[in-house]
């Protein structure tokens, strides 16, 4: 972990929107493009990458997926010349991640030129292609979440979201979830999906990621299982 005063001007690209990120990272090399994005959030990182160009994007992940850790005088130099670009205050202390977890938590929010990124990752390494394939986690896997991590997904995810959520996920999920809340709430569901009009595509994949978001977090808290390996429970 390093101090606040080695990442100042790093940490105060969060505060950026990904555009003005984008222009100031676009003529740098990719691997110093690759340590800058593993310190912003995924959904930051994303957004900045798909600024760029395909081959710079591609490049960028490749060396995100293998990236282990970076020397502390490497980042400070970095750190130099970003902070004289950029006025800001440090922000909390937070540790140097990458490699493969941090690419595919990238890449679930990356859209569009997701399968473009995986393919040029895979002619370089196909092996390391398929651990971040292995890494990401889309909607339509809470398929896999066992009954009693669903109940407690839904304890945290407001109904609106769930039914935006829900208007663009395939008859097998529905059921899932209409199966793990009480028999009065699952018909409520129901009939406000069926009013519900037509919703733009991008606000279903944001209140997807949203929910994607509570499961990723209870995963990481040890409290619910992923593939249906846990008991039941009942709400």
């Amino acid at each position: 972990i390093l101090h606040n005063s080695d990442t100042s001007g790093i940490e105060s690209l969060k505060w950026m929107d990904p555009d003005s990120v984008a222009d100031l990272v676009a003529n740098e090399h990719p691997q110093i493009i690759a340590t800058i994005m593993v310190r912003l959030e995924p959904d930051q990182a994303s957004a900045v990458l798909n600024k760029l160009t395909e081959r710079v994007r591609n490049d960028v992940l490749l060396r995100i997926a293998t990236l282990d850790s970076v020397q502390p005088t490497a980042l400070h130099e970095l750190n130099d010349v970003l902070t004289k670009l950029l006025s800001g205050n440090a922000m909390a202390k937070k540790s140097i991640r990458g490699g493969i977890k941090t690419a595919a938590e990238i890449l679930n929010y990356i859209g569009s030129t997701q399968e473009a990124v995986i393919e040029s990752i895979r002619t370089h390494d196909a092996e390391l292609a398929q651990k971040v394939m292995d890494e990401m986690f889309v909607f339509e896997d809470i398929l896999d979440v066992d009954d009693r991590g669903i109940q407690l997904v839904l304890r945290e995810v407001q109904s609106e979201s769930l039914i935006v959520a829900l208007k663009g996920a395939s008859e097998e999920m529905r059921e899932k979830i209409f199966k793990n809340m009480s028999q009065r709430a699952a018909e409520m569901l129901r009939e406000d999906l069926e009013s519900k009009g037509p919703v733009k595509l991008s606000e279903v994949e944001s209140e997807q990621k949203e929910i994607l978001k509570v499961v990723r977090r209870l995963s990481d808290e040890g409290q619910i299982v992923l593939g249906g390996k846990g008991e039941d429970a009942y709400v």
